[in-house]
């Protein structure tokens, strides 16, 4: 079978054959959980892992390949999730090839370890509770198992990389906590307030409280902490933290640097907040781990009144305006 020709990568100007560190995801055709079964021993999320099946075991061991085929690479995380694969491939020195060609081998043979699956294994064959996730059929084998193109990041901020390992090592008990508290991570549509229309997900409960407070950090109140007066931003930063304190609901897209100091107390002291999202949800959404376990406790509501974008890198001004207009609206 030829290879689509929709493969496309975040930086298509650069040949990405350089020393660089790339978080790499494959998932299985139509998120089936072919790969491995969440086990939550107890109904306890912290204990959570992914027993895998087969066809997961023969995939791990094509992760597995990569940095013995490309000796430039090495792993320094991989998790085998019921329908996806996480891996953080570092490459250590310059490669002749660039690390699109590196994936895209990697994507061939799963393809071919997928295949070969599909067509050697039998209902019979399976455990039972094999058979409700593996259950083969004629459109399975007529489906590749691995049809999507991996999506690849590199990460080159400060921080990054241990936010990265720590996201995909913890990826089993994320999902084990959407799996136990389901209505917090469903996207939710159509949710009408002050005059805007929005998705949401998390508590939308948040959305009936007595008393909510913006948080929007003026530019005027940035330039004078830059010209030394900094008393005003201080003042602000403060009153926030304040109502919070004093039961108020905070709202806010926490675009700048004050503003993520003030989401970073509000989420440390526990704080219910409405947190205003430049784009949308696509399928699958989840939050950003920060926001993650506020999500779960049912403290933070995410909100936005765009559909998702895939193409978006950033904000803009213009966004930025609107969705701080939103917040004193709300």
């Amino acid at each position: 079978m030829s290879l689509p020709n929709q493969w496309q990568w975040q930086t298509p100007q650069s040949a990405w054959k350089g020393i660089g560190i790339y978080h790499v995801t494959l998932t299985v055709t139509s998120r089936r959980p072919l790969l491995g079964e969440l086990i939550i021993p107890a109904g306890n999320p912290d204990k959570a892992k992914v027993s895998l099946t087969p066809l997961g075991e023969a995939s791990k061991a094509c992760v597995r390949q990569i940095p013995i085929r490309h000796s430039e690479i090495s792993i320094i995380a991989l998790r085998m999730m019921p329908d996806h694969i996480h891996v953080v491939l570092y490459v250590q020195r310059p490669m002749p090839v660039s690390i699109k060609a590196v994936v895209r081998g990697f994507w061939q043979g799963a393809r071919k370890v997928g295949r070969d699956y599909s067509l050697s294994i039998s209902p019979h064959s399976m455990r039972d509770n094999e058979q409700c996730s593996l259950r083969i059929n004629e459109q399975r084998v007529a489906d590749p198992i691995f049809h999507e193109m991996p999506f690849i990041r590199p990460l080159s901020r400060r921080g990054q990389l241990d936010t990265m390992i720590r996201y995909v090592k913890l990826n089993p008990q994320r999902l084990a906590v959407k799996r136990l508290k389901p209505g917090f991570f469903r996207v939710q549509p159509d949710i009408s307030i002050a005059g805007y229309k929005c998705s949401g997900v998390g508590n939308a409960v948040l959305l009936c409280q007595e008393r909510y407070a913006a948080v929007h950090v003026r530019h005027t109140m940035v330039c004078a902490a830059l010209q030394g007066d900094e008393q005003p931003l201080r003042d602000y930063m403060n009153s926030r933290i304040l109502a919070a304190r004093e039961g108020a609901v905070m709202v806010g897209a926490f675009i700048s640097k004050p503003e993520k100091q003030i989401l970073e107390v509000l989420l440390k002291e526990q704080r219910p907040v409405i947190y205003l999202a430049d784009n949308g949800f696509r399928d699958y959404y989840k939050p950003p781990q920060e926001l993650f376990e506020a999500c779960a406790n049912g403290r933070m509501l995410i909100l936005s009144p765009w559909d998702y974008d895939p193409t978006k890198k950033h904000i803009s001004r213009e966004d930025c305006v609107f969705l701080n207009t939103m917040a004193e609206a709300l």
